[in-house]
């Protein structure tokens, strides 16, 4: 997002790992449960060491064996039932933090203004939803549980170790503390590297997903070595993050055993003379070397755990980045919107991307419900910018839209949107039937109704030839249709939606002079009792229009009727002029190539099938 970074707020991301271990506090609550369970069992093997040394061994004591035998089989059965347990259970809550976490964003990314998404990647936002959430598995699954289990019973083991020998018990204390302290000041360090891998990947996830996206104009300009080059830079770049990552984590380790080793040395020092001295028992030398291990195995597992715990972290400050930025209103405060009628006024409205340097300037007009009104002018003059704003992708920084004296900025947008069609120049459809795609503005629509939509749309003269017909699959964003295919089953969609306002940019550019003349008649048809707006580069397709208004440079500089704009000999007569006199050149020079695309026919293949099925 465009919002300044932040350094990482550790209080936050504590507050944000709290709140989510507590939404899911009753099955952390039995994995603990279990893991203590667990944990007390595994005490039992090196408890049974002293009696077995000692007494079975070292008096003779044979009828023991038997007791020591069953209760150190026991506790092993209940650690592997605990163990499975404890997968499962947290594995399953785990899973649900995920899936919650990824649902949480996804709902606030598409509640953000369509600024946002201008100005981010398409493959970071996805990376925001897919990939920093799996980082939370480490907070909600077995990481933060064996962590806290493995706290308690280093606890249990330090008491019994005091017990046994509590200068030799210090010793260690003091040793293993110096070390716990050593590992926080390591991943406080390893934290910003956990995070820049985030972003980066999220950088190279999103140009990726671009090149990928665009690969025809890729391959059309020989830009293959280019993009090669452009990713090779960015995984390099994630290679040299990953690397310093792993030098840390392998010092933290290389570290650690050094520390085993040193409480070796002076369990072996001091432990042995204690024996020498007959202070210790090997007995009870053989158990303190075991309960020494218990109480150092959590601090020791900070350099696995710790280091996922830590991406956790580094994963929670990026998606709380991203919940933090500013979504389209809070829709519990504006007005519900149960119909509209479809009157359209702006009132001094002004409108900047950038500050200082406006798009629209003082733009004043009203379209009465049901009328009609075109917008032209020449490229970059404002008018998608005015189509943005009705359709509240945008607001103004002065001025007001007004919807049946209404201020836009005050209704519930979902409520308002609810009541527009939509028709861009840049005609997305899904990966889905053709049917599907009709059928997006209207879910609920019956069959009889899309293919209503289709004829209005004259889709069904394409799509009846299909050998699946509605059932054919159009590929992403409909790659197996032609640019006018997609732009007709676009119309439909916006018919079968039966809007109040409908918005027409450049609705009929993809199509060629017959089938703009037939979907003309339909638009027509569909216009009547709707507030209509229309951006048209051909002027002849818009006579009809109510109202045309001819902005330049963000400014209404003329407005009328076709007639009674031509009869001005002004801007807009130019335009008009300028367009027939290039409509007739086409006409006396047919040699000059203004062919529209050809409509390539969508024949669906046998291994289409078979590869959604394997995708499934």
């Amino acid at each position: 997002m465009a919002s300044p970074k932040k350094p990482f707020d550790v209080s936050a991301a504590w507050r944000e790992a709290r709140e989510l271990a507590w939404s899911h506090r009753a099955r952390l609550a039995l994995g603990l449960v279990l893991m203590l369970v667990g944990q007390l069992a595994g005490l039992v093997l090196p408890a049974s060491s002293k009696f077995l040394i000692d007494d079975v061994i070292g008096k003779r004591r044979a009828e023991l064996l038997p007791m020591l035998a069953l209760a150190t089989g026991a506790a092993t059965l209940v650690q592997a039932f605990t163990s499975f347990a404890l997968s499962q259970v947290l594995g399953v809550a785990a899973q649900r933090a995920i899936t919650d976490m990824r649902r949480r964003v996804q709902e606030h990314v598409t509640r953000l203004p369509v600024r946002s998404f201008d100005s981010t990647q398409t493959g970071v936002l996805i990376s925001r939803i897919m990939n920093d959430a799996e980082g939370i598995r480490n907070l909600v699954g077995t990481g933060l549980v064996q962590l806290s289990g493995g706290l308690v019973t280093a606890a249990i083991a330090l008491t019994l170790l005091f017990a046994l020998n509590w200068r030799l018990t210090s010793i260690t204390l003091f040793v293993l503390v110096a070390f716990g302290g050593a590992m926080a000041l390591a991943f406080s360090r390893l934290r910003p590297l956990f995070r820049k891998r985030g972003q980066i990947q999220a950088e190279v996830t999103g140009r990726l997903t671009e090149s990928l996206g665009g690969i025809r104009v890729v391959k059309a300009y020989t830009a293959e070595k280019r993009e090669q080059l452009t990713f090779a830079r960015g995984v390099h770049r994630l290679f040299r993050n990953v690397a310093q990552s792993i030098t840390g984590v392998s010092t933290i380790t290389a570290f650690s055993s050094v520390i085993v080793g040193t409480i070796g040395v002076i369990m072996t020092v001091i432990g042995g003379r204690a024996i020498l001295a007959g202070t210790m028992t090997l007995g009870d030398f053989v158990m303190y070397v075991f309960f020494t291990g218990l109480m150092a195995a959590p601090l020791v597992q900070i350099a696995s755990i710790g280091t996922q715990i830590t991406e956790a972290f580094a994963g929670l400050d990026r998606i709380r980045e991203i919940l933090g930025t500013t979504t389209e209103g809070d829709e519990d405060g504006r007005l519900p919107v149960d119909g509209v009628a479809g009157d359209i006024a702006f009132e001094d409205v002004w409108f900047e991307y950038q500050e200082g340097v406006p798009v629209l300037r003082g733009v004043s007009f009203r379209s009465r419900a049901g009328s009609t009104t075109a917008l032209v002018g020449s490229s970059g003059s404002g008018k998608s910018t005015l189509i943005g704003l009705i359709m509240a992708f945008h607001h103004p920084q002065k001025g007001h839209v007004v919807v049946d004296g209404m201020d836009l900025e005050r209704l519930r947008l979902r409520d308002y949107r609810g009541h527009l069609g939509v028709v861009l120049q840049d005609n997305f459809l899904f990966d889905g039937t053709v049917a599907d795609n009709i059928r997006f503005s209207r879910p609920d629509a019956t069959p009889e109704q899309v293919r209503e939509a289709s004829a209005i749309a004259h889709c069904d003269e394409f799509v009846l030839g299909f050998p699946q017909g509605y059932d054919s699959i159009v590929g992403e964003r409909g790659i197996r249709l032609s640019g006018g295919q997609r732009q007709r089953v676009a119309i439909a969609r916006a018919i079968l939606a039966d809007p109040r306002i409908l918005i027409l940019d450049e609705a009929t550019s993809s199509l060629d002079s017959e089938s703009e003349a037939l979907i003309q008649d339909g638009l027509n048809s569909l216009r009547r009792g709707r507030t209509t707006f229309v951006i048209a580069h051909r002027l002849s397709t818009i006579r009809s229009a109510d109202q045309i208004l001819v902005l330049e440079e963000g400014r209404i500089v003329e407005r009328g009727t076709h007639h009674e704009l031509l009869a001005r000999h002004g801007r807009y007569r130019q335009l008009h002029d300028r367009q027939h006199k290039i409509e007739s050149d086409r006409f006396i020079n047919p040699g000059e190539d203004f062919t529209p695309e050809p409509e390539r026919p969508l024949v669906p293949t046998p291994s289409d099938a078979t590869v959604r099925a394997d995708a499934m």
